[in-house]
C-alpha cells in the first residue's frame, strides 16, 4: 500500500496520548444523588402515611397519620438541603 508511510505515524502519535477516563461511574453518582433528592419528600411522607396509619388503627385516633405524614415532609426536605450543601462544599 503507498500510504502505509502516513498511517503508521499518526497511529504512533495515538498511542502516546494517554487514555481519557470514562465519566459513566461520575454520572451515574450524579444520576444516584439526583434520585435521591426527587424521592426524599415522597418516601418521607408515604412512609409517615404508613406507619401513621397503622398507629390511627391502633389506638383509635385520627390525627396521627396526619402528623407522621408532616414529619416524613420535613425529614425529606431536610435530606435535600444536606445533599444540596454537600454539593456546593464539594464544588460540584
Amino acid at each position: 500500500m503507498p500510504w502505509k508511510w502516513c498511517n503508521d505515524g499518526a497511529m504512533d502519535d495515538e498511542a502516546n496520548t494517554p487514555a481519557k477516563k470514562s465519566s459513566i461511574p461520575r454520572s451515574l453518582a450524579q444520576a444516584d444523588s439526583m434520585l435521591q433528592l426527587a424521592l426524599a419528600v415522597p418516601a418521607g411522607c408515604f412512609a409517615g402515611l404508613l406507619l401513621g396509619s397503622w398507629l390511627d388503627r391502633h389506638f383509635h385516633q385520627h390525627w396521627i397519620a396526619v402528623a407522621l405524614m408532616l414529619l416524613g415532609s420535613a425529614g425529606g426536605f431536610i435530606q435535600i438541603f444536606k445533599t444540596i450543601s454537600r454539593s456546593s462544599k464539594n464544588g460540584e
